[in-house]
C-alpha cells in the first residue's frame, strides 16, 4: 500500500526537497503541501493523508494547533503526525506529543532517517528520535500541568482499566522498546505483545504508541530517569 504524505512547512524550498525525496520512494507519495497549519489541517482530509510532515513553526495556525486539531477531529483518525523541528528537545517537542503527534524529527536529518521516519509513524509506531532526547522527553512530561507531583490523577486512574499484564507492556513501550524486544523481555510472543498495546491503546484512548509512552509518564506508571 503507497502511504499517502502531506508536506506542511512555510518554506517552499523545503518542501520542494521534500517532495523529491518522497516521491523517489515506491511505497509513498506526497498527496498535497501546505504553508501553514489551517491549510494543513484542510489538505490533511481532502488528500487523505496517511502521515502528515509537518514543521512546528509556522505563521497563523502553526504546527502545534494544527496537530491538535487533526488529533481531535474522528474524521482524521488515520492521519499521523510527524513534527519537523529545527530544535530537537524543546517544550513545543513535548507539547506536541500531548496533542496528538507521533513523534518528531530534526530538520538536519538525514534523508534514510526522514523516510523511515514515515514508514514507522503510518505503521503506528512512536517516533521518539534521537533516542538521546526519550530521557529529556520524560522529564518535561513528569513536570506535567502545575500538580504538585507532577502527574495527572485522571491519567493514572484511566491506569485501573488495564490488567496487570497491559500495565506490563505499556512499561515497556515507554521505555522505547519494540513489540519483538518486549516478547523477549517478557517471554511472551510478539503477537500477544500487539495484541496487549492495541487493548492498552483502545481502554486509554490513545491514537498510537507515542500516546502510550505520553500516558506512562503523565499518569506516574513510568518516572523519569535522571542520570
Amino acid at each position: 500500500m503507497t502511504i499517502r504524505v502531506l508536506l506542511a512547512d512555510d518554506q517552499a524550498l523545503l518542501r520542494s526537497a521534500f517532495r523529491v525525496l518522497v516521491d523517489s520512494e515506491s511505497d509513498m507519495e506526497v498527496v498535497g503541501e501546505a504553508s501553514d497549519g489551517a491549510e494543513a489541517v484542510r489538505l490533511a482530509g481532502e488528500a487523505r493523508a496517511d502521515v502528515v510532515l509537518m514543521d512546528i513553526r509556522m505563521p497563523g495556525t502553526d504546527g502545534l494547533a494544527a496537530t491538535r486539531l487533526i488529533s481531535a477531529d474522528p474524521a482524521l483518525a488515520q492521519v499521523r503526525v510527524v513534527i519537523l523541528t529545527t530544535f530537537e528537545v524543546d517544550d513545543y517537542v513535548v507539547q506536541s506529543l500531548r496533542a496528538g503527534a507521533s513523534g518528531f524529527l530534526g530538520k538536519g536529518s538525514e534523508p534514510e532517517e526522514l523516510l523511515t521516519a514515515i514508514r514507522v509513524a503510518a505503521g503506528g509506531e512512536a517516533l521518539l528520535s534521537p533516542a538521546a532526547t526519550k530521557g529529556l522527553i520524560a522529564r518535561f512530561l513528569a513536570q506535567g500541568d502545575g500538580a504538585d507531583d507532577g502527574h495527572d490523577p485522571d491519567r493514572a486512574a484511566r491506569l485501573d482499566a488495564l490488567t496487570v499484564r497491559e500495565r506490563e507492556v505499556l512499561v515497556q513501550v515507554a521505555g522505547g522498546h519494540s513489540n519483538d524486544e518486549i516478547a523477549e523481555r517478557l517471554e511472551v510472543s510478539p503477537l500477544t505483545v500487539k495484541t496487549h498495546v492495541n487493548r492498552s491503546m483502545a481502554k486509554l484512548g490513545a491514537r498510537d504508541r507515542a500516546q502510550l509512552v505520553v500516558i506512562a509518564y503523565e499518569s506516574g506508571l513510568v518516572r523519569p530517569r535522571v542520570d
